[in-house]
């Protein structure tokens, strides 16, 4: 899957929701000064750097599977804990945060409920995991739009209308199924401002994640041809593109 990206391309193609998403995010939560936090599949650190500003940088660890966004991290948030690893195989001991919490991440874990399980292992008893994911299932992600083109032109096209956790009351199904049960659901909305079409279809173009990997896989008259249907789509002139994130928290036991 193409995340093994610059950090500077998934934030041109994600940051703009995923920035204001690890604000609601971390709110939610209810970080407390004295904790020790976990970002699970940090990405460029969107969720860490809010870590940091509550907590301090030593009281913050992080960890991803990509080389580049692990550098970007470090620079980012210097003094806080980041690692190479998976969310299936957390590189921490036992008990040793009090939050783990994985942002836009689920979908992305090879065995969702091992990786749920893996941050309720590292979290203290008491502790919080926490999680959230795009409304695929409902339409509701920053990639909606660019899926029902890529629909509209390859019914047969294997898209993200529906990865693990992304439609309503899934994710607290991954929780319940990883042994977690003591839950807190909520909807995080975000919005995103355009100038006009070409600055939404740019970050399309620098391949990052599942869209990345459909654009990669088209001739470029195929290009062309859904970049026209995304641009029929979209309303002419500035518009703004409205995103919604299903969001649990559970406590650990």
């Amino acid at each position: 899957m193409a995340f093994d990206v610059a950090a500077g391309a998934y934030a041109q193609f994600m940051g703009r929701y995923a920035e204001p998403l690890a604000d609601q995010f971390a709110e939610l939560v209810g970080i407390r000064p004295g904790q020790r936090a976990l970002d699970v599949g940090c990405g460029p650190g969107a969720l860490t750097e809010r870590l940091v500003a509550r907590l301090g940088a030593h009281a913050v660890a992080a960890v991803d599977p990509s080389t580049s966004f692990i550098e970007a991290v470090r620079a980012r948030c210097a003094g806080a804990d980041v690692r190479l690893g998976t969310a299936e195989n957390l590189p921490f001991d036992d008990d040793s945060v009090d939050l783990s919490a994985a942002q836009l991440v689920v979908h992305f874990m090879s065995d969702p409920v091992a990786g749920l399980q893996e941050m309720a292992r590292v979290t203290r008893p008491g502790g919080q995991v926490a999680a959230n994911i795009w409304d695929f299932h409902g339409g509701r992600a920053p990639q909606s739009v660019f899926w029902g083109a890529v629909r509209d032109l390859d019914p047969a096209a294997t898209d993200e209308s529906d990865p693990a956790g992304a439609r309503e009351g899934h994710l607290a199904e991954l929780f319940r199924a990883a042994g977690l049960t003591t839950l807190r659901s909520a909807e995080l909305t975000v919005v995103s401002s355009y100038t006009g079409f070409d600055e939404w279809w740019h970050p399309y173009t620098l391949l990052v994640g599942p869209p990345g990997d459909y654009v990669a896989g088209l001739e470029p008259d195929s290009r062309r041809a859904l970049e026209e249907r995304c641009r029929r789509l979209l309303p002419d002139g500035p518009f703004d593109v409205t995103a919604t994130a299903w969001a649990v928290v559970a406590r650990t036991g």
